[in-house]
């Protein structure tokens, strides 16, 4: 729905002059609509194109240099009138005349044409073009019946570039029809849209279900089904537009097509990115070259939720259209290639960052099971205890504390086995497990366990045994780097609280001749201790500073976490085979 409005009847006219006002240097309000700020040139062909409102940035956010020249805005769905046509038409019109182009809708046939008459009657040379993009709305013989949604753009982008080079009126509208025949989309519908005061959407989805086919003002699709997922869909919207290829019309061998994957309105940028990652797979593997891909909102309805593919098969001619520079409101692109040499390819996952082993000495590598062993314990009371610590953080906090751990925690686990398959030593297991838990995790908790272990990883590197004291000192550093980093101190009441008296405890022990095993489970006692202490302290940071009230009287899920942790390691070093320290 609408949240910002003022009265619903005042909305468009309201929008618009928002709209210049907010881009003062590329458009210019006009009766009707926008037009550009600058004046268009003598023998230059002027295109103006429009529709409905509720679409943007269709139709005025594509007015500028590689576009139209100027956008008729009618009320919010609805075809601009032809006065409002007229207007906005006989304000961009040169000596060259206009050509005016639209989405087939029958109210905009019928305005743009009364309004192109109307030109030429006045001497004005004008035409009208109809894009009709949209494979769901007619059968493929007769396309003229179809609708005009988001492959409008790659219409109106061979409008302006042949208009700009200077041909004449019927040569650039040839040119663009010739665009409207390589232009094939395909959109699907999840929800519909409410318009601006008003109490109910236009349409609406079952949960669970998606719209195929409908149009992008709540036109009827042609079927509805179970919604798929990302992956699903990628492959239904490429498989749907792959049957019908243009014949003749494309170059022989190596196809290249121009591609849109467009947001309706209420589809997350991330979510696009991920249908588009299936998208683009699936059109490599149909042996296709994709060419300036464009993710993002391009035609939208509102708050529809929804996505459209659109296909643009390139010729040498239109590969010039679609790689042209444009500058408007809300599209630039460049034609100047990005100066620097091209850098090589390099790792995309952590999995292929780790792909190499650093080198190890026999005797770490031998001291890397049971690194390993030791993280599988803490997994498994994590997962056992990770409700508990959710609900514990629910108290103060966002509740996340549970779910994040075990996220976190998982991410360790496999990364650590990763590692020990791979032949790498101590140090380095536990330095990819850090980084695996904090990128994983994300979060303050993610963060903190991820910098706690690379920096153990560290100090114990991949050549020495793994002995106690060099065990204390890291996790002493680890208490150092945290505390930096991280901001907290003792009585602050986070992990902190139960991980200081942990490092200093074990330090301690180990230094008066304890083994490991020994010094550890002292240490771990001193750590479940001060986890239960903290629940007299109020909170000084993160979120649940903000309700310290309701935080006393329970223990800090940070410090209780590390408490479990360290008592999980400690029973399982005790099974362990220990050298002697």
């Amino acid at each position: 729905m609408s949240y910002l409005f003022n009265k619903p009847a005042d909305f468009v006219d309201e929008s618009i002059d928002g709209f210049v006002a907010a881009n003062p240097d590329l458009v210019q309000r006009v009766p009707g609509g926008v037009v550009r700020a600058t004046v268009t040139p003598p023998g230059e062909v002027a295109i103006v194109i429009g529709g409905g409102s509720g679409h943007y940035p269709a139709f005025a956010g594509l007015v500028g240099e590689g576009l139209a020249h100027g956008a008729a805005m009618g009320n919010i769905f609805a075809s601009p009138s032809a006065q409002q046509i007229y207007s906005v038409a006989k304000a961009a019109a040169s000596d060259a005349g206009v050509i005016l182009s639209f989405g087939n809708y029958a109210g905009d046939v019928l305005n743009f044409g009364i309004a192109a008459e109307r030109l030429k009657a006045e001497g004005i040379p004008a035409r009208c073009l109809a894009v009709t993009d949209d494979v769901c709305s007619g059968p493929a013989e007769r396309p003229a019946e179809r609708r005009g949604i988001a492959g409008d753009l790659t219409v109106f982008r061979a409008l302006a570039y042949a208009a700009e080079r200077g041909d004449d009126m019927d040569t650039v509208f040839d040119f663009a029809m010739r665009a409207n025949d390589l232009t094939r989309s395909f959109g699907v519908a999840f929800s519909g849209c409410t318009l601006p005061g008003a109490a109910e959407p236009l349409f609406t989805v079952p949960e669970g279900r998606m719209g195929v086919g409908m149009g992008i003002h709540g036109e009827p699709g042609i079927d509805e089904i179970d919604l798929p997922s990302a992956h699903e869909l990628g492959v239904m919207l490429v498989e749907r537009l792959l049957e019908e290829r243009p014949t003749g019309l494309v170059r022989a061998g190596n196809p290249r097509v121009g591609v849109m994957l467009n947001g309706l309105g209420a589809v997350k940028y991330e979510e696009l990115f991920v249908l588009y990652k299936s998208v683009a797979a699936e059109l490599e593997a149909a042996g296709l070259t994709v060419i300036n891909p464009e993710v993002g909102e391009l035609v939208t309805s509102f708050e529809m939720a929804g996505v459209s593919l659109t296909l643009f098969w390139l010729d040498d001619e239109m590969e010039a259209v679609w790689t042209s520079s444009a500058q408007t409101p809300a599209y630039n692109r460049f034609d100047t290639p990005i100066s620097g040499t091209r850098r090589e390819a390099e790792a995309t996952t952590l999995a292929e960052l780790d792909a190499a082993v650093p080198e190890a000495s026999a005797i770490s590598k031998d001291e890397a099971p049971g690194v390993l062993a030791v993280i599988e314990a803490i997994h498994a009371e994590i997962e056992q205890e990770a409700d508990a610590l959710g609900k514990l953080d629910a108290i103060s906090g966002d509740g996340d504390h549970g779910i994040g751990m075990h996220t976190g925690v998982q991410a360790a686990l496999t990364a650590a086995r990763t590692a020990v398959d791979a032949g790498c030593g101590a140090g380095t297991v536990l330095e990819r497990a850090g980084d695996a838990w904090a990128n994983e995790a994300g979060g303050t908790s993610g963060a903190l366990w991820g910098l706690g272990l690379r920096t153990l990883g560290a100090r114990l590197g991949d050549q020495e045994p793994v002995k106690a004291p060099a065990v204390a000192a890291g996790v002493h550093d680890a208490v150092d780097a945290i505390q930096r980093l991280g901001g907290a101190r003792a009585g602050d009441k986070t992990l902190i609280d139960a991980m200081q008296p942990f490092a200093e405890h074990l330090m301690a022990e180990v230094e008066a001749g304890k083994s490991l095993r020994e010094a550890w489970q002292t240490a771990s006692h001193a750590a479940a201790d001060a986890a239960k202490a903290t629940a007299d302290l109020k909170p000084k940071l993160g979120r649940a500073k903000n309700h310290s009230d309701k935080s006393v009287g329970h223990p800090d899920p940070g410090a209780v976490s590390f408490a479990l942790i360290t008592a999980a390691a400690g029973a399982t070093l005790a099974q362990l085979k220990e050298r002697s320290s």
